[in-house]
């Protein structure tokens, strides 16, 4: 199976397991979308922003003595967007509505960005 089905494919799954997650994106380090669960025309300039906001908060969690990124979270006044690093090369970008619970983002988000960065390492 090829590596943009296999991600998403996991993508789907994050939605499902959690209902007020609305999609995903997930895409390299350098922007370029490799997956996509979203119902948007703006999927490839999600994917250019989320790379470049991994790259700034990974840079400031450095800067900062706070140890290796975990995730970025921003809330909205419309809902959630969270990003992970899916392993070195694939930023996984989550979207959850108003009142998503935020402790079950979290945890389904980074376990998806493990499965995801897994997937990654055995299609190099």
């Amino acid at each position: 199976m090829e590596l943009r089905e296999e991600v998403l494919r996991e993508m789907v799954l994050l939605r499902e397991r959690t209902p007020d997650i609305s999609g995903s994106v997930a895409c390299t380090v350098d922007g370029l979308t490799v997956a996509c669960d979203l119902n948007a025309d703006n999927a490839e300039q999600t994917a250019a922003l989320s790379a470049a906001l991994l790259a700034l908060s990974a840079r400031m969690a450095a800067m900062a003595g706070k140890g290796a990124l975990e995730e970025t979270l921003i809330s909205g006044t419309a809902g959630f967007a969270a990003f992970y690093a899916a392993g070195p090369t694939i930023v996984l970008t989550v979207l959850a509505e108003p009142g998503t619970n935020l402790g079950l983002l979290r945890l389904e988000g980074r376990k998806t960005a493990a499965s995801v960065a897994a997937i990654a390492s055995r299609k190099r």
